[in-house]
């Protein structure tokens, strides 16, 4: 039995029963990359979701990248950050109390190379998409 409800998408569930089943994020990645797991509130279930994203940090704070690959529309974890912004992020073993801010304009223009970086695919997919993929900050709280 979880204390969350497991995602509809194989792949997320895998990830997500190996690194809680290890304690840390080290037991997944994504093309061979690290990633760190949201927990977050579902909007209109209410029940506790968790997610995996690529690990992009600088100086402590988190970005979250709503790419989705480069679909036209948004990722379903993207509207449960809006709805409800204080998550939490786990990094190998470590869970901190984060809140997500989605950041615009020239915050978002110094995030983006460091998000790119981190995945380059990311690069590829906004190429294929005509809205501006959104990146989330997550903050300490």
């Amino acid at each position: 039995m979880t204390d969350f409800r497991p995602s509809p998408t194989t792949w997320v569930r895998d990830q997500v029963s190996a690194i809680v089943e290890a304690g840390t994020t080290d037991a997944a990645s994504i093309m061979g990359l690290q990633v760190v797991l949201l927990t977050m509130t579902g909007r209109r279930s209410g029940d506790q979701l968790k997610v995996p994203l690529m690990r992009v940090e600088h100086d402590g704070v988190y970005a979250a990248v709503a790419s989705k690959g480069g679909a036209p529309d948004h990722p379903q974890w993207y509207f449960n950050l809006r709805a409800h912004p204080d998550i939490t992020v786990q990094d190998g073993t470590v869970v901190r109390d984060v809140r997500a801010r989605e950041i615009s304009g020239d915050e978002r223009a110094q995030w983006w190379p460091r998000c790119v970086a981190a995945f380059p695919q990311y690069a590829e997919y906004q190429a294929r998409t005509d809205r501006t993929i959104p990146v989330f900050l997550l903050e300490p709280r």
